[in-house]
């Protein structure tokens, strides 16, 4: 059996749609869910590019992905990745396939000489926590995660 993790295709975005739409069920948040494919082609593959996402494969099967982009610590006075989304299906797990999504962004920050490699997890999600800390990763417990959407994002731009 083996994994292999490729770069999506400009061909792909409804697949990467598809794992999105995957992981919006398990975290219970399907209702949040407004992305297209088109967005997700044009967000992957257009002219300007902002998002990069790895596909996961066992034995030839696409099987989960990797969503991520390029952050800047000003602490650091480097690049990062921050990893948006990594998800596998639930029938591979247990079969390191995560953990090469992982393994993989992990290479690509020491490639390009960036200094971190960090993400968000739901504080409800213990098998993934345990499975994050397993790998050395540490929990922010002491950040609070910030977002404005929506009426809020128009009224702070002074929109409304």
């Amino acid at each position: 059996m083996s994994i292999n993790i490729r770069r999506a295709r400009p061909d792909e975005a409804g697949l990467v749609l598809a794992f999105v739409r995957e992981l919006a069920e398990y975290e219970k948040l399907l209702h949040e869910l407004e992305a297209t494919e088109a967005d997700i082609a044009n967000a992957l593959f257009g002219e300007n590019p902002r998002l990069f996402c790895e596909i996961a494969e066992w034995n030839g099967e696409p099987v989960g992905f990797a969503a991520w982009f390029v952050n800047f610590s000003t602490f650091s006075g480097r690049h990062g990745i921050y990893l948006e989304d990594l998800f596998v299906r639930p029938a591979h797990r247990g079969k390191g396939i995560g953990k090469a999504l992982l393994v993989h962004l992990a290479n690509e920050c020491l490639a390009n000489g960036w200094s971190r490699l960090q993400w968000s997890v739901l504080d409800w999600n213990t098998p993934s926590i345990d499975f994050y800390k397993s790998l050395g990763a540490v929990m922010m417990d002491d950040w609070t995660l910030c977002r404005v959407t929506g009426d809020a994002l128009t009224k702070l731009a002074g929109k409304s």
